[in-house]
């Protein structure tokens, strides 16, 4: 990457709206790459993947916004770690940054926003006083593996994505394929309801021991580190006659992960 460059940081959703513009006037793409924060280098390779994408002159965009409406009154959205002085050393470092994105919320505030029907709600409903009520969901891709546990997850995602492009503007979009069911519900959104926007998936980043990058890992006790390298998956698979995905979500300690790996069928 570059020489260390100094991102320019935006709060107000009309201002980075306005910056894509100018960037998109001056012959660049615009690529993003959306993120909670407390930065590592899965997400860096995420910007290079961004750079490399680009065919000609680029600025990338990286947001950094915990969304409560993808967390459930249940989960870890309170402990969710941070360290957005961190996060901009690191951005800065790749010289490949030109702006960081970093709404103080992306919802209308002041009204009395209702849960979906059937009573799953998220941390922004619980919390009250907002007047949110539009929701994207891709229905049958967000059942089952994660969406099975957590049933505003999706809901959450699609949604918040679906704002931070409208906001952001991009030409090019990158997520991790760590998140596997994240990255296939973005694609079907994006094509489903029109998106002039080209997503890419970039592969999962490891650690030295095997362990996909996540901010959540430092949650982790030494201990429960060594039993998630150590044990393995004895499931039979019956057959294999097309290209596949392996999910996993396990819980060590109060620590949820995610992982999964790609496989091929047999030529």
């Amino acid at each position: 990457m570059a020489a260390a460059h100094e991102p320019e940081v935006i709060r107000d959703k009309a201002a980075m709206r306005a910056w894509s513009r100018r960037r998109r006037a001056e012959g660049k793409a615009v690529a993003f790459v959306p993120t909670m924060g407390f930065l590592h280098d899965g997400h860096l390779s995420l910007i290079s993947t961004a750079v490399a994408a680009a065919a000609g002159p680029v600025a990338v965009v990286v947001s950094i916004y915990v969304n409560p409406s993808q967390f459930a009154p249940t989960e870890d959205l309170a402990t969710y770690p941070s360290d957005f002085a961190g996060d901009l050393r690191k951005l800065a470092a790749t010289g490949a940054v030109a702006a960081v994105f970093c709404p103080p919320d992306l919802y209308v505030r002041g009204g009395a926003g209702a849960g979906e029907s059937g009573g799953a709600v998220s941390c922004l409903e619980d919390a009250g006083g907002h007047a949110h009520e539009t929701w994207i969901r891709v229905e049958q891709l967000e059942k089952g593996l994660c969406g099975s546990s957590r049933p505003v997850f999706f809901r959450g995602v699609a949604t918040v994505v679906a704002k931070l492009f409208n906001i952001v503007e991009p030409d090019i979009a990158v997520f991790g394929k760590k998140d596997y069911q994240q990255w296939r519900v973005i694609c079907r959104m994006v094509r489903d309801l029109d998106f002039a926007i080209e997503i890419i998936g970039s592969e999962i980043v490891r650690e030295a021991d095997g362990l996909a990058m996540s901010s959540r890992n430092v949650h982790l006790s030494c201990e429960e580190r060594e039993k998630i390298v150590e044990q393995e998956s004895l499931t039979p698979v019956v057959r294999i006659d097309r290209p596949a995905v392996i999910c996993v979500a396990a819980w060590f300690g109060k620590v949820r992960l995610i992982d999964n790996i790609e496989i091929q069928a047999p030529s």
